[in-house]
């Protein structure tokens, strides 16, 4: 992004530049001096890229009407708001110090001063709601720290005016109320402060500010933030659902009275949550009275209280030996009996192994040692077992194996480490118990990077033994076999792997070409056709091949993977997945679903995909339930957790199903699927208005998939604009000469214009074409639902095979 270059010199209306403080993606700042009043003034200019954005111009006035308007001393003064050359500035009251993020610095303050600092701040956002005006973006970045220690609430560029102000507040200098400069539903603010009703786009009011101070008061007490993800979901997830680790743990000198105004600030609900600033005032500035009068020696007034007697003293020494003593022996028995065999560990997290090597093209083997260990651990029936797409989120970040166990909510967590040198690898793995943190099992691998498969089996069976988890003959058998003995093969399978988990069209076909390596370096070698089958299943999902081209060559794989181990739990689920949406075949669809969950009752996609059979079955029921266990499964999954909403949506339980897709779009804003069904789901509630932009927002997020653009011409055709979804029609036609494009598409567009005739004859080109039932539901799709009574739609079901 550039920003506007202000030479040390220059003069802008009547302020001379002397030199450049700071600058972030909103604004940029100099120091200048004004030369009518002799006094020196911070300069805040709009970036040049952002200075013709009528909506970034439109806060950046916000900021200046909003702060401008209030007259506080721990609110940044503004004196003026101006242009020069085209260019809008801000003037504002200059200040030495710094903010109170760099002043947090990830260590936690002193008490005294998170006390002063915070009733400062309270009161300046008392200041402020008492004006009608809520911040929205209260955060450290956005409040400075004076040299004096004086903080001052910076940034009003969120701000906006509450529309139940208060008498006082009518009087105040008028501000414009925003005027739709966000999409209706959309969240603004910084995600790691954001209140619960933020994160849900609600309409807010003063108490969003309270929850975000409480964010704030608690990173000053701890040094840390409340809400931790690495991702926007994940953070988004634990705002709405999980209370963070109790500040007193992180920094025993927190007073529990002050933990509790934090914990009240943080109430999710905002009915229970302080209703004000001022009353939040009202307890910091009491538990600073208090914390001081504890501090000063108070004179006693009473008699000295007479020494107790030397037999009273010995029989109190006496009886707490004995208490000791006896609580010491207690401990260790219970140690003996409980602390060697971690009995009640039932489900566990396997971190993604971190390279120490310093070379990122090992990262395939840190990547694929993970994914090993979590696939060998799956096997053992008695062991829940976190999923890959949720594990890899914590990928790259410095996490707490028991915050993230209590976040996944599993008993155990195992971290590893991998460094290479040259041909040699040095492995180290530690299990950690969630519950108190001490270590459970820990060991060192030295081996060959021929021998990486065996040390994913043996960590697998070390940890299973400390546990005293137990597999059959079959289990294995099956533990043993999926595997090769070539390790080219087996490196080539981990860099396909590691390709293919990135799920664009180029990263697919590459990790195509890795696994056809790999077959060709050991050709019964049963997972590398299990990745081949895998690869060509999203290519045709995706609509990266027609399904003719795709499908084929993906039962071919999985079926010769099976050929060479019947125990592989991915190939039957992606054999089952062929069965359904290309062969129809119902009944071997079915068998090999539940086959795959038999093998492996962890493989979280056996239940996406089960579920997603089931509600094309109109099982709704039993599909909700399949879902519910791989979201249990995988609960950071993105296609998992929008897939939670299919059965709703199908089932004409609309409001669910929203409610659903919601919870999607707010872990990861940028999934496009999640837009795609929330604003499918929308407009069968008739909301066109915001159907329209959750289908508009998919196609610019997917960078136009012909899926969601056809979702969209539909919703312009049931809302009346016929010329839009015809000119959408046009487009899909000519792309179709370069692209594939689904028959589906088109005639989901022509049933939503009333064309049944058109909508049949690309029905009928889709049954050809064999893309009736990749991912859009025939049986069930409401948009057909004006085709339902035509005998031609019974027929079309009737030679799919689908139930009458």
């Amino acid at each position: 992004m550039s920003t506007p270059s202000q030479p040390v010199g220059q003069t802008v209306s009547h302020y001379r530049i002397v030199r450049k403080i700071g600058g972030g993606g909103m604004g940029v700042v100099y120091e200048a001096e004004d030369l009518k009043l002799g006094r020196h003034v911070a300069l805040k200019f709009l970036p040049d890229d952002l200075a013709n954005d009528s909506q970034a111009l439109s806060r950046f006035q916000r900021e200046a009407k909003a702060a401008s308007s209030l007259n506080h001393p721990n609110i940044c003064t503004i004196h003026e708001i101006d242009e020069s050359d085209g260019r809008t500035f801000i003037a504002m009251e200059l200040l030495e110090g710094q903010t109170l993020r760099h002043r947090i610095a990830g260590k936690p303050l002193e008490i005294q001063t998170v006390l002063d600092l915070g009733i400062q701040i309270a009161d300046a956002l008392d200041a402020a709601h008492s004006k009608g005006i809520i911040h929205r973006d209260v955060k450290p970045a956005n409040i400075f720290v004076t040299n004096r220690r004086q903080a001052k609430i910076l940034d009003f560029g969120l701000a906006k005016v509450s529309l139940k102000q208060d008498t006082a507040a009518m009087s105040a200098p008028t501000i414009d109320v925003e005027e739709h400069l966000t999409s209706p539903g959309s969240v603004l603010g910084t995600v790691a402060y954001m209140s619960p009703e933020q994160v849900r786009g609600k309409e807010l009011d003063a108490r969003t500010d309270l929850f975000s101070f409480g964010a704030v008061l608690y990173e000053m007490c701890t040094g840390m933030l409340p809400f931790r993800s690495d991702t926007t979901r994940g953070t988004f997830d634990s705002i709405l659902n999980r209370g963070p680790v109790p500040p007193i743990r992180i920094n025993p000198d927190i007073p529990p009275k002050l933990e509790e105004i934090i914990n009240k600030a943080l109430e999710k609900d905002r009915e229970v949550r302080y209703q004000s600033a001022a009353e939040l005032r009202s307890d910091l500035k009491r538990l600073r009275r208090d914390t001081e009068s504890r501090k000063t020696p108070v004179p006693s007034t009473e008699a000295p209280v007479l020494e107790k007697s030397w037999w009273s003293r010995r029989v109190i020494m006496m009886s707490l030996v004995v208490i000791v003593t006896v609580t010491g022996a207690l401990i260790a028995v219970s140690k003996f009996y409980f602390g060697r065999i971690p009995r009640r560990i039932d489900s566990i997290a396997v971190l993604p192994f971190v390279n120490t090597s310093g070379d990122p093209n090992a990262e395939y083997l840190s990547d694929g040692i993970t994914e090993g260990v979590i696939h060998s651990l799956s096997q053992f029936p008695q062991l829940r077992v976190m999923a890959r797409s949720t594990i890899f989120h914590y990928k790259g970040r410095d996490v707490d194996p028991r915050r993230v166990g209590r976040d996944l909510d599993v008993k155990a967590v195992l971290t590893g480490t991998l460094a290479q040198q040259g041909d040699e690898l040095r492995i180290e793995a530690e299990l950690v118990n969630v519950s108190n943190g001490s270590e459970v099992w820990g060991e060192q691998y030295d081996r060959q990077i021929s021998s990486m498969s065996a040390v994913e089996r043996a960590i697998s069976q070390d940890i299973a033994e400390k546990l005293r988890l137990r597999l059959t003959g079959e289990g294995r058998l099956r533990l043993n076999r999926q595997s090769t003995d070539n390790p080219q093969a087996y490196q080539l399978y981990l860099k396909g792997r590691y390709e293919w988990n990135k799920r664009t069209e180029t990263t697919v076909k590459q990790a195509i070409r890795y696994f056809e390596q790999a077959i060709d370096t050991d050709p019964a070698y049963a997972l590398a056709y299990a990745g081949l089958a895998d690869s060509y299943l999203i290519l045709g999902t995706w609509e990266f091949l027609p399904p003719r081209d795709a499908y084929p060559k993906a039962k071919e794989a999985a079926e010769k993977a099976l050929e060479l181990d019947d125990s592989l739990a991915e190939a039957h689920t992606s054999l089952a997945w062929i069965h359904q949406v290309y062969d129809w075949d119902w009944t071997a669809a079915e068998r090999e679903f539940k086959r795959a969950i038999e093998l492996n009752p962890n493989y979280a996609t056996g239940h996406q995909w089960y579920g997603i059979f089931l509600t094309n079955r109109g099982q709704f029921a039993e599909a909700k339930l399949e879902l519910e266990r791989a979201e249990q499964l995988d609960p950071l999954s993105l296609i998992i957790v929008t897939e939670t909403g299919e059965p709703y949506y199908f089932g004409r339980e609309y409001d669910k199903a929203v409610e659903h897709y919601r919870k999607a779009v707010q872990l990861d804003e940028n999934f496009w699927p999640a837009h795609f069904f929330l604003g499918i789901a929308l407009e069968q509630k008739s909301d066109f208005v915001y159907a329209i932009s959750e289908l508009q927002t998919a196609v610019k997020l997917s960078s136009g998939s012909t899926e969601a653009t056809a979702a969209l011409a539909h919703a312009y055709a049931v809302s009346g604009n016929t010329s839009q979804a015809v000119t959408v029609v046009d487009q899909l036609k000519t792309l179709s000469s370069s692209k594939f494009v689904s028959a589906y598409d088109f005639a989901v567009i022509f049933a939503g214009l009333g064309n049944r005739t058109e909508a049949f004859q690309w029905l009928e080109r889709s049954r050809e074409e064999r893309s009736l039932l990749d991912d859009h539901e025939i049986s069930s799709d409401p948009r057909l639902d004006n085709l339902r009574p035509d005998p031609r739609f019974a027929d079309l079901r009737r030679r799919i095979g689908l139930p009458q």
